[in-house]
Order: C-alpha cells, then structure tokens, then sequence
C-alpha cells in the first residue's frame, strides 16, 4: 500500500467514543494501512459527548466557514482536527451547532431517535466531500464505516459525481450489525430529492430504515467488507447475490492482511 491514499468515513472512532465494531475497525484499519506506508485521513462527526479539552480537537479555520444547503436550509460546517496519542494519525471532526452539539450520538437520553438523523447524515456526508477538496487530497479508496456515514457513497457518485479530484476513487462500504430500530424522518427521500438525486437511485428510501439505507450505500460502492460476524439476514442474502467483490468477515486479531489483499486485488486492480 505504498503511498496509496485511503480516505476512512465513520460514525465512531476510538478513542472519542466508546469502543464497539465500528470505532474500533476504524481506528485499527487506518493504522494498518499507516504501518505498511500508506497514506490516511480519518473523518467521524463532532459529536457533543466527545470531550474537546482532553481530546486536545481545534478548529481548523482554513476549513471552516462554509455553508451546506441541507433541504433549502444554509448550516455552517465547522472541521476540527485531532491527534490519536502515540499513532502518527490525525482525525477531522465534522461539526455544526445544530446538527452535533447534543450531549450524545444519536438518539436522547430517554433513547428517543433524534428526529434529524437523516439531515446529520447528509451533512456529514457533504462536509468530508467538500473538506477532501478544500484539501486537494485525491483518495485512492474511501473507506466508509457506520450508518451516519452510509450517505457518502450515495452523494459522491450522483451529487459529485463530475468531481475531479475523485474520478479514480475506489468506494468500499463496511456492513456491520449495529444499525437502529424503525426508520429515519419519513420525508428523507425528499430531502435528498432536493439535491436532485434521481428518483430511481433512492427508491429505497421510501422506508429508510437500516437496511435500506446499507442497500443504497453498497450499490454506489465499489466494494464490499462485511463487518460483522452475524449481519441482518436481508443484507446478507443481498451480497450473496451481488455482482461485486465482497470481503467475507474477519475479526479484530485477522483482519490485517485480509484487508489489504482486499484492497489490492479487488479494490484497486
């Protein structure tokens, strides 16, 4: 992986949030591709629970001030910037008073779903996308992880999809078995209509529930890892049946190599 460029997209990242699949895939996978000579960036949102002072995050005011227009709303994007301690990696931070302040990740302390998920979804896609071109940084594969996330594939293939500075980048969507009950905000699909995404690309999103929305990330993908040992039987029978290469599961102490023969052979041949 010598000098490739691999752009990771998470909902978690340890050490800010607590350690599950996700967060911890998502550290251990980027310092992989660090200890074999790559190049990464780390992008997650800036939720309100993440403890900036211990966590030493700062504003990067080059990257900051500039509006995304979420369903015909202007919301400043905000970028932050950390350094794990003792790994050469940075993380960047997708931040916005109304969308990540709250004291928690995605749903209240009573557990409520925050009725916005879908719009900080689509915010934190369109931040990494607009802050990887302010950067000039060309990824040769994006790696996204988390349901947050699973907005990305989606906008850089059909919103930027005449974007440059990605034409040669590979996509590949981590599955994993950490999803959410029920559905996003009834009206998602109009939301991202507003964005003039075409209707047949996000049928699924009449119901956006958790395995519509992993369906419409892995058919924008280029590539497919399954992240969890056990995933919901639906999306299981969907990548079996997919004309698309698929990394089969591997766990925490294994997954190294599987990985980046992954990445080399099926992603970037």
């Amino acid at each position: 992986m010598k000098d490739k460029r691999v752009l990771y997209v998470s909902s978690e990242v340890i050490p800010y949030l607590p350690e599950t699949e996700i967060s911890s895939m998502s550290f251990e996978a980027p310092r992989m591709i660090n200890n074999n000579d790559g190049q990464i960036r780390i992008f997650m949102p800036r939720y309100g629970n993440i403890n900036e002072r211990r966590h030493q995050l700062h504003e990067v005011i080059r990257l900051s001030g500039m509006n995304l227009v979420i369903n015909d709303l202007d919301m400043p994007l905000i970028i932050k910037v950390a350094s794990i301690p003792k790994e050469r990696i940075q993380v960047y931070f997708i931040d916005n008073e109304d969308y990540f302040k709250r004291k928690a990740t995605y749903a209240d302390e009573e557990g409520n779903f925050y009725k916005d998920n879908d719009e900080r979804a689509i915010f934190f896609a369109k931040g990494v996308i607009e802050t990887v071109k302010k950067l000039n940084w060309a990824p040769d594969i994006i790696h996204v992880h988390g349901w947050l996330a699973s907005f990305l594939p989606l906008y850089l293939r059909n919103y930027y999809g005449n974007e440059p500075l990605f034409e040669n980048s590979k996509i590949v969507t981590s599955v994993y078995n950490q999803g959410f009950e029920g559905t996003l905000a009834k009206n998602t699909i109009d939301k991202v209509r507003f964005d003039a995404i075409d209707d047949d690309v996000i049928a699924d999103l009449e119901e956006p529930n958790y395995v519509n929305l992993m369906k419409i990330a892995i058919k924008n993908s280029d590539a497919i890892i399954v992240g969890s040992e056990e995933i919901p039987k639906e999306l299981e029978e969907y990548l079996n049946n997919l004309e698309k290469p698929v990394l089969k599961y591997h766990n925490m102490e294994n997954f190294s190599q599987a990985y980046l023969d992954f990445y080399r052979s099926k992603v970037l041949k």
